[in-house]
């Protein structure tokens, strides 16, 4: 069989065969939710959340992941990863803000 833009005869056969039986069920279902875990801060923690990252970060420096996951375990009393710190932080929309660095010999 010839090839179709990288895609087998029989792969095509295969593919308007299910398309042909089970075209309503395969393309009209509602696409499954998230069936993962529960997110672990709510609304109001979100809140609280966005609120602390408009401070400066304790020990100084920028608020990042680990510094949320700390912040996090301690509030909820559960071991919080790092990744999962910064995932809270791009859920609430935080970016980092730092001046990017110029150049010495630059007129600004």
């Amino acid at each position: 069989m010839s090839q179709v833009r990288g895609y087998s005869g029989n792969w095509i056969y295969q593919l308007v065969r299910r398309y042909n039986t089970q075209a309503a069920e395969a393309y009209l279902k509602p696409k499954k939710k998230n069936l993962g875990r529960e997110s672990l801060l709510l609304n109001v923690d979100q809140a609280q959340l966005w609120q602390l990252v408009q401070q400066p970060a304790p020990e100084g420096g920028l608020w990042n992941g680990r510094k949320v996951a700390e912040w996090l375990s301690e509030k909820m009393g559960l071991p919080v990863s790092r990744q999962r710190g910064w995932q809270y932080l791009q859920q609430i929309g935080f970016r980092l803000k730092k001046r990017r660095p110029s150049h010495t010999d630059s007129d600004f």
